[in-house]
């Protein structure tokens, strides 16, 4: 039974893909930073009949005791191989740069960026000893483009796929493939759960909140079910010749396919009229 590390299974795309995984065969360490949230995840796999596949591990990404005992854990109960890992994690905070807090400008980029660095570098040791393993990284279409009051987000998300273009080059002479999988809007917790940084008297009050309801409108138009992505995903770690990029669904896929071909100037004012964003300047 092939055996698979998921970060942040408790919502969202981690939790369907830890079911689907499962379903196929899979035994799956469904790792979370807060137990307490493990429920919903264990009454999938329930009523999928595969509680047996899907072990609920605590791992805080922000934490680099929890991801050495999460790593040392797990590894004790393969017997010291593991053959992927899907890092799923992730957090946002939404609003203009010069209102949002230091504080959280640090979390988003310690949880999407620098904990996935550090939960990769403690793995690697085991997938070159074997020589073999699959990194699925979850990007998102935001490394595509940037996006109106989510600058972070979408930093962190750059980054993310300049390291993994990077660290492809170190680790293939060792089996071990990097794969982005890169999904549009689909129907998870992040947006609801992000900070909305809406300070009184600031400049941006008035264009943040006309961002934030146009960006509601569009994810309860276009987002799909994230069942969609989690197939992804298991196909790509089951592919025996893999691709390094998988755009997931219509807007990630256009927007795959404009970057680079469009300049950034009209992409910008492309978004805006779509988002229906009036120039303050007028």
């Amino acid at each position: 039974m092939p055996t698979v590390l998921i970060t942040g299974t408790s919502t969202g795309i981690g939790r369907v893909a830890t079911e689907v995984l499962a379903q196929r065969g899979w035994h799956v360490f469904a790792t979370m930073r807060d137990l307490q949230k493990r429920e919903a995840l264990e009454r999938a796999l329930d009523k999928a009949g595969v509680r047996d596949r899907g072990e609920i591990v605590e791992l805080d990404l922000n934490d680099s005791a929890s991801i050495g005992a999460a790593v040392a854990f797990i590894l004790s109960r393969t017997g010291g191989t593991l053959d992927a890992v899907v890092h799923n994690a992730g957090v946002s905070v939404a609003g203009a740069l010069e209102d949002l807090p230091r504080s959280e400008v640090r979390r988003v980029m310690e949880t999407n960026f620098f904990g996935v660095l550090e939960l990769t570098r403690a793995l690697l040791p085991t997938f070159r000893a074997h020589r073999e393993g699959r990194i699925i990284l979850i990007s998102s279409e935001a490394a595509f483009m940037g996006q109106p009051a989510n600058s972070i987000y979408c930093a962190s998300k750059w980054a993310l796929e300049g390291w993994a273009e990077s660290l492809a080059y170190e680790v293939e002479p060792f089996g071990i493939k990097v794969i982005l999988i890169e999904p549009g809007p689909y129907r998870t917790q992040i947006w609801h759960s992000t900070p909305r940084i809406q300070p009184p008297g600031s400049a941006y009050l008035a264009w943040v909140k006309r961002v934030f309801q146009a960006a509601d409108a569009h994810a309860a138009r276009s987002a799909r079910d994230p069942k969609e992505v989690a197939r992804v995903i298991a196909d790509a770690l089951e592919a025996r010749r893999t691709r390094f990029r998988y755009p997931v669904g219509p807007f990630a896929r256009l927007n795959h396919f404009l970057r680079g071909k469009i300049p950034s100037r009209l992409m910008r004012r492309g978004v805006s009229r779509y988002l229906g964003l009036k120039d303050e300047r007028e």
